[in-house]
């Protein structure tokens, strides 16, 4: 490892690995250094998907779009609330910078299927990449390593280095050791989000959610901390995506992780995927979708009720985030959701699902029984279904007898809900859980201007210093899939592609 470097680049997940391989493209000297032992940050975890406009593969479905409608229909997906706090002038330069950033992908042998709708999108724009975003992580680490780029992992950066007009490295725990380490064009701030950053939740947010989990447990808000002690104003850290109900992922890998990223059959894999019948390419996303998509609210207001791990309720289950927030004070932050023979036959086919993938696929009842056996059991009894899950089965039958109490009208239920009509009752149960209370990605982070340039409380660059995906948001409201991953990338190629062009 050298001492100076053109770019040092903090963090190695997408938009990190992304600056790199385009920076080192370039010419420029390049270091990674990342806190964890292995490379991938969040966008390692997420399904992958790339949602972009004006792209090749639309021209190729006759589809016809442009960065202003895409920009348009982006402020769909938020509350009115939340978007009002969004930078539309960069969301929309990001939005027009998808398409080549697509075709830098599919350059360096990454596939994708698609476009695919998601609405309010009025037209389909979401490019799923195959098999999945390891792909991602697996492409730019060999594109790094053949263009002598050098990686550093649990290579932890814990301060800035400034020379008082500008920043000049970084200091990085290496093996034990505190070691300085020159940038000669600039440092890249790429450490993700801070969903997983207790502190920073209940600093921004409020104490009432610092018990909550991130999605990713690693993302502690790092690059955050580093650009704020540097002088960086910090935007919107208040939104948030969650806190959410999810189902906890199954253990190990789910299948699709364990497909090929690279190489011959990853190639192959990718010709055959648009030839595949679309039940077969929906059976696929459907596996995906029972791991990583929330349950619908709708299973609340249609009588379902959450039970802790003792078997007892303990919120109003159709008010949200205070169900959430309750959620994460449960013994081992976790929940149940309880359906009877009623709720679970109308969660067995259209238009009631438990989770969706909207206009892709739908998950029901028989869905997560069949796929997911980690997280749902079925019998005909309430002392079946107690015993399967290790329920104290008097506890739980005590619940249902109070909950339809108070159906019936009998007393008030304990936890204000109200409206209710038809008791938990008949000769099917299904249990689903442990779900926990997650907050899927922060929007806030530093300001930015459309070179990346990390901006200090007046609004102006702070030299050397450039923030990128999580860590560079600029103030963006990016909620809808495919557009987190679309800005990591696209800002990670951008930040490269202007500093590698630097002269030394």
């Amino acid at each position: 490892m050298l001492s100076t470097y053109d770019v040092i680049i903090v963090g190695g997940g997408g938009s990190g690995l992304a600056a790199a391989v385009r920076g080192l493209e370039q010419g420029a000297s390049v270091l990674v250094l990342e806190k964890q032992s292995q490379l991938g940050g969040t966008t390692g975890m997420a399904i992958g998907s790339f949602t972009a406009n004006g792209t090749s593969l639309q021209r190729d479905a006759g589809v016809n779009d442009n960065a202003d409608d895409h920009e348009t229909d982006a402020g769909q997906f938020a509350a009115a609330e939340v978007e009002a706090q969004n930078n539309s002038e960069l969301r929309r330069f990001f939005l027009g910078e998808t398409a080549k950033t697509l075709e830098w992908l599919r350059g360096m042998g990454l596939y994708f299927h698609g476009p695919n709708p998601e609405p309010p999108n009025r037209v389909p724009r979401m490019h799923n990449i195959v098999p999945n975003a390891k792909a991602y992580i697996a492409a730019f680490q060999a594109r790094i390593i053949r263009l002598k780029g050098t990686i550093l992992c649990s290579a932890p950066v814990v301060e800035l280095v400034s020379d008082g007009t500008r920043i000049t490295g970084v200091v990085a725990e290496i093996e034990g050791t505190r070691t300085t380490i020159t940038a000669k064009r600039g440092v890249v701030l790429a450490a993700g989000d801070y969903s997983s950053a207790p502190e920073m939740i209940a600093r921004f947010k409020g104490d009432r959610f610092q018990t909550i989990e991130g999605v990713n447990p690693k993302a502690c808000g790092d690059g955050h901390l580093l650009a704020e002690r540097a002088g960086a104003r910090l935007l919107n850290m208040d939104i948030t995506y969650g806190p959410e109900l999810r189902f906890v992922p199954p253990p190990g890998d789910p299948f699709e992780q364990l497909l090929p990223t690279g190489g011959f059959f990853a190639k192959l894999l990718g010709r055959l995927v648009p030839l595949l019948p679309q039940a077969v390419v929906n059976w696929r996303i459907k596996r995906l979708l029972l791991t990583w998509q929330h349950p619908e609210n709708s299973l609340f207001k249609d009588g379902a009720i959450l039970v802790n791990a003792a078997g007892q309720r303990f919120c109003n289950e159709t008010i949200s985030p205070e169900r959430e927030i309750v959620i994460s004070e449960q013994p081992g932050k976790a929940a149940y959701i309880l359906l009877d023979e009623r709720i679970a036959a109308r969660y067995s086919q259209w238009p009631c699902f438990i989770s969706t993938a909207p206009k892709i696929a739908y998950a029901y009842v028989d869905d997560y029984l069949r796929l997911r056996p980690d997280v749902s059991v079925a019998a005909n009894s309430l002392e079946a279904v107690a015993v399967q899950r290790g329920f104290d089965v008097v506890k739980l039958k005590e619940t249902v007898e109070q909950f339809n109490e108070y159906v019936s009208g009998a007393q008030s239920d304990h936890f204000g809900r109200t409206d209710d009509e038809s008791p938990l009752a008949g000769n099917r149960w299904v249990l689903l859980g442990p779900a926990k209370a997650f907050f899927t990605t922060t929007e806030g982070s530093v300001a930015i201007n459309t070179e990346l340039q990390a901006l200090d409380e007046s609004g102006e660059p702070i030299p050397g210093l450039y923030a990128i995906g999580s860590n560079g948001m600029g103030g963006q409201v990016l909620w809808g899939h495919g557009l987190h991953i679309a800005w990591a990338i696209t800002s990670g190629r951008l930040a490269g592609e202007l500093l590698g062009k630097e002269s030394n």
